[in-house]
């Protein structure tokens, strides 16, 4: 099991022995995966789900999933394409959701797991081949709060949002 501590908040792997019931962020399709479909999705293989856990309260405080995925070239600007081979599908990793619970927010819990998986994703690359972490941002205020740490919109989605590990390698997180 993979942990990271933070005062009194850790990094884990989703456990069965986590309580997934009284998690709410607000949104309802979060709330509903962590609590129904994550460990299904991390026994299948579909998704990696990270909890951050309130050792002190014995709750989860935010959660984010990663998965493999993979880009179309044709979607990355062409400043950042033609540097790369003219494979058709580059791999990356998903940063597929992230949320914070409601009793957490404003203590900055969603950049210090986005760090965490931006350093999670990059430590993995090494041993499996990924150029980038992908995330789509549900709106204008998800979408800035990624470009602030350096994620570049693709070409077919302004939601749709890389960063290359080579840029997460240089923030040395």
């Amino acid at each position: 099991m993979v942990k990271k501590q933070i005062s009194d908040l850790t990094v884990e792997t989703l456990e069965k022995h986590h309580k997934r019931a009284d998690f709410s962020c607000g949104e309802d399709a979060l709330d509903r995966y962590i609590k129904q479909q994550a460990s299904q999705d991390q026994k299948r293989r579909i998704s990696a789900p990270f909890i951050l856990v309130d050792k002190i309260k014995s709750q989860i405080a935010g959660y984010y999933t990663l998965s493999m995925t993979s880009i179309a070239l044709r979607n990355i600007p062409e400043k950042t394409a033609k540097k790369l081979p003219k494979y058709p599908l580059i791999p990356a990793v998903l940063l597929g959701r992230l949320a914070i619970d409601e009793r957490y927010k404003g203590k900055k819990l969603g950049e210090y797991l986005l760090l965490d998986a931006m350093k999670r994703s990059l430590d993995n690359s090494s041993e499996v081949a990924a150029y980038c972490l992908v995330v789509d941002a549900k709106d204008d205020k998800a979408k800035s709060f990624y470009k602030k740490y350096g994620f570049i919109e693709m070409v077919d989605n302004k939601y749709r949002l890389f960063i290359p590990m080579k840029t997460i390698e240089i923030l040395k997180l």
